[in-house]
């Protein structure tokens, strides 16, 4: 993308956040859905597909400009990205990076177009590690058959597409042998449960997903040949967790943003709580960490574009923003006092929805994992 339509985009986002979202967070949350006119302001901005190639009907965004919108994203209700944020990385991307022409022809459009598609990797004992995974694809003929079932699938009762990992080789255990498939929501044996109760990210849906004998063609394996979209699914969960890092910023900035305004405009003992330097002190912690991990995020982003670092900074960006983020909310309610603990509250309802941003895609303790390996491996290099 060109620099000054780059900047447009980001523009015209920056408004559509703060002048079409924020106003409707209460509704949001009430609700547990995302506005259908909110929708088609977002498909028609070309947000579903802003990461895909121009080829296909996207943006283009590199992961530089990506995490500059999701610092947008970030400061309103986490529902709004989640509507189109698989479509832009770990569904969308694996498709782009790892699909085959015909299937990048058939599939890419139609997702800038406003399809949704879902990123069903997660099991009940496969999360961010996939050894685990259980679900099996067995060749029927000139196709496969694939059983099993995931969980906690974002977008799953509203996907056209789902991005499946099964088992296609002997092994029974470990990542080997793990193939990814591309499956019509509509397709017999495929059932979708009811969306789940969570704490917090309303309007932003999750899911059970089971496949019972579902039949796909040969032409649904992604790469076409087993194995061949598993490493490539893999990195873009990496460039997932920059972009989830971003996302966390732009929450800490929203939060910082209310927490300052509180603190100016209440009062104990005839004077505002800001002057009191244990509040400022709060403050003070807030600001710190969204300058920290802005920094982190840009740097992070930029290693990964020019391909010289795709594996230590985004874990480290990941980790510490979400950690930051929620750190950030808890101090914020704090400021707030009691009026913090109140739903309706801007930063009770950051409360929640933060805290699950130290879980998915890849908790914090298998980021630091990650990142200790990969020093590890360096140092012995």
């Amino acid at each position: 993308m060109e620099a000054e339509e780059f900047e447009a985009v980001l523009a015209a986002v920056h408004t559509l956040v703060r002048e079409d979202v924020v106003p409707r967070e209460d509704e949001i949350e009430e609700t547990d859905a995302i506005p259908e006119d909110v929708r088609r302001k977002a498909v028609d901005m070309g947000l579903f597909g802003y990461t895909l190639p121009e080829a296909f009907g996207g943006l283009g965004a590199s992961l530089s400009e990506d995490v500059r919108l999701a610092f947008e994203f970030g400061y309103t209700t986490p529902a709004f990205r989640s509507m189109f944020g698989t479509n832009n990385g770990i569904a969308g991307k694996v498709l782009d990076n790892a699909g085959t022409e015909e299937q990048k022809k058939h599939w890419l459009p139609r997702l800038a177009e406003g399809a949704v598609a879902s990123f069903a990797l997660t099991e009940a004992e496969a999360g961010s590690d996939p050894s685990g995974l259980t679900t099996r694809a067995v060749r029927v003929g000139d196709g496969y058959a694939i059983n099993g079932s995931k969980r906690f699938i974002t977008n799953a009762p509203l996907a056209d597409l789902f991005v499946v990992f099964a088992r296609t080789g002997e092994e029974a255990s470990g990542t080997k042998g793990i193939s990814v498939f591309l499956v019509e929501a509509g397709l017999p044996g495929v059932t979708v449960g009811p969306k789940d109760a969570k704490t917090g990210q309303a309007g932003a849906w999750t899911a059970e997903v089971s496949f019972d004998d579902v039949r796909v063609e040969k032409a649904a394996l992604v790469g076409g040949e087993e194995g061949a979209g598993f490493g490539t699914a893999m990195r873009s969960l990496v460039r997932g967790r920059v972009h989830i890092a971003a996302l966390c910023v732009g929450m800490a900035e929203r939060i910082l943003e209310e927490s300052v305004a509180h603190a100016a405009t209440s009062k104990q003992g005839g004077r505002p709580i800001g002057e009191f330097q244990l509040v400022q002190g709060m403050l003070a912690e807030i600001q710190t960490g969204v300058l920290a991990g802005r920094a982190m995020v840009l740097d992070a982003a930029e290693k990964y574009d020019s391909g010289e670092d795709v594996r230590i900074r985004p874990s480290a960006a990941k980790l510490f923003c979400s950690e930051m983020v929620s750190k950030a909310a808890d101090l914020a309610v704090q400021i707030h006092g009691g009026m913090g603990y109140m739903r309706g509250t801007v930063v009770e309802r950051c409360f929640r929805d933060a805290r699950l941003f130290r879980i998915y895609e890849g908790t914090s303790e298998i980021q630091k994992v990650i990142i200790a390996k990969q020093l590890l491996r360096q140092a012995r290099s």
